[in-house]
């Protein structure tokens, strides 16, 4: 068992998220398309030193690869500005306040002025060279089960374009992606397990996404890890998609540099990537401070205490999550779920008001994990107005609470509910019927007589009630 204080363990994140408000500096729509291109532009980029003189060494390396790029792109949703003929245009007014919102979130104090800086990037991802970049706003934090976690700095960035191959003497892009907004948080080192950078990671994203504007889905949320224990230089470990793969990845590179180190080898900074195989593989040398410079075509932004009042702050998913299960008893995961999948079960629960909420959030949740999981049915056919036709003939007494999972399957099989099938029995009749059933399966057990009743009326007959005649009778 590795001791992580001993080994003098650091850890930070940089977590990178889309926004979907259209492009930071033109007017181009946040759509990332894969299909063949409409245009391809051919490029060369070459290195510029810094005003003191310096190159930076990450740009060097790339140089040093003399390739050419090949841009794709698309007429309906990428222009001049992107292909580096135009100027950028002003700056996405929505995309700032989003990031003023979760800077405001993450407990972090805005700039009093934005001032865009250009990055150098030299290995073809931006079709000028340079990623536009702002700091936005600085000194927050977030609290987790390990320690609180330092958020020096929250950027408003350019997102890169797209890598589609990777040859010999040149590398193809796709620029459909580059320009979309980034929001680039940085935490400071005092992450001290792969757990905890697993769990600060999570808490980011749960920010995020209680923000409106925020892109959604595969490659909308990048996190990097940078890395180092004691004596050691840094490295920073990019490319990941699952944070469930956050742990390995780090526990993997920990072991690495053990290796290194009992082999007499030194470690040097560098910039590795995260393997589906949870191991890491070098990319390049670490960047330095050198492939920065301002921003001349973008004008500053002045945050005011006019512009950061306006500015609504929305309730966090966690204090939502708590809210469900405060005000109706539900349990944490299925109240998580409902609020992941954006349920408005406030509306459901006053709309159907003969039944009780947790069977409501059954009925939304796991029934159609049950469908897919049991009856191999695909339950991601199922709308909303599947579920409230379901649970308004359960509210009205038309069918009872067991027969939801039938009749959700039969809408996926054939798109119609026949009530006939599941016409409920008066109580008399049931209790006929279950007297009948006992007499004639004398010494089975409790659980017996459910499973034959309940198979006997499939879905027509109430299980509360079935329950309760069966342990009156077996008396």
């Amino acid at each position: 068992m590795i001791n992580y204080n001993d080994l003098g363990l650091k850890i930070g994140l940089e977590i990178h998220q889309q926004l979907d408000t259209g492009k930071l500096f033109c007017r181009c729509p946040c759509i990332i398309k894969d299909e063949k291109p409409d245009f391809e532009v051919k490029r060369n980029l070459r290195v510029s030193a810094s005003e003191l003189g310096e190159f930076d060494p990450a740009a060097l390396y790339e140089l040093k690869k003399g390739k050419y790029f090949v841009y794709q792109g698309y007429n309906n949703i990428n222009c001049l500005v992107e292909l580096d003929e135009l100027p950028p245009e002003e700056l996405n007014k929505e995309a700032l306040n989003i990031a003023l919102q979760v800077a405001l979130l993450l407990n972090a104090k805005p700039v009093d002025v934005v001032q865009f800086m250009r990055k150098i990037v030299i290995d073809g991802s931006n079709v000028s060279g340079f990623q536009r970049t702002a700091l936005i706003a600085i000194n927050g934090y977030i609290e987790t089960s390990e320690s609180r976690i330092s958020i020096p700095t929250i950027c408003l960035e350019e997102e890169a374009a797209k890598k589609v191959e990777d040859a010999e003497k040149y590398r193809v892009y796709n620029i459909s992606r580059m320009g979309i907004p980034l929001i680039e948080i940085a935490t400071g080192p005092e992450i001290k397990s792969p757990e905890g950078a697993k769990e600060t990671a999570e808490k980011i994203g749960m920010v995020l996404r209680s923000v409106k504007g925020i892109k959604r889905g595969l490659g909308s949320i990048r996190q990097d890890i940078n890395l180092s224990i004691k004596n050691t230089a840094r490295v920073e470990i990019k490319g990941f998609q699952d944070l469930r793969s956050i742990p390995n990845v780090v526990e993997f590179e920990i072991n690495r540099r053990l290796i290194v180190l009992n082999e007499g080898e030194k470690l040097e900074g560098e910039v590795r990537k995260a393997e589906p195989d949870f191991t890491t593989s070098f990319l390049r040398p670490m960047p330095g401070a050198d492939r920065m410079y301002p921003e001349t075509d973008v004008p500053l932004v002045y945050i005011t205490k006019d512009i950061l009042k306006k500015i609504e702050l929305p309730k966090l998913l966690d204090e939502k999550v708590d809210d469900l299960e405060k005000i109706y008893g539900l349990q944490p995961e299925i109240a998580r779920e409902i609020i992941k999948q954006n349920i408005s079960f406030d509306h459901f629960v006053s709309q159907y008001r003969n039944l009780d909420p947790s069977f409501i959030s059954r009925v939304l949740v796991e029934v159609p994990k049950e469908i897919k999981s049991r009856l191999k049915l695909d339950s991601d056919k199922l709308t909303e107005d599947s579920f409230h036709a379901v649970l308004e003939f359960i509210n009205e007494g038309k069918i009872n609470k067991e027969a939801a999972i039938d009749v959700l399957a039969d809408l996926i099989r054939s798109g119609k509910i026949n009530l006939d099938k599941y016409e409920t029995i008066s109580d008399e009749e049931l209790e006929i019927e279950v007297r009948k059933i006992i007499d004639s399966n004398k010494g089975v057990s409790f659980g017996g007589l459910m499973g034959d009743v309940m198979e006997k009326f499939k879905g027509k007959v109430d299980g509360k009630k079935v329950a309760e005649l069966i342990k009156k009778y077996m008396e």
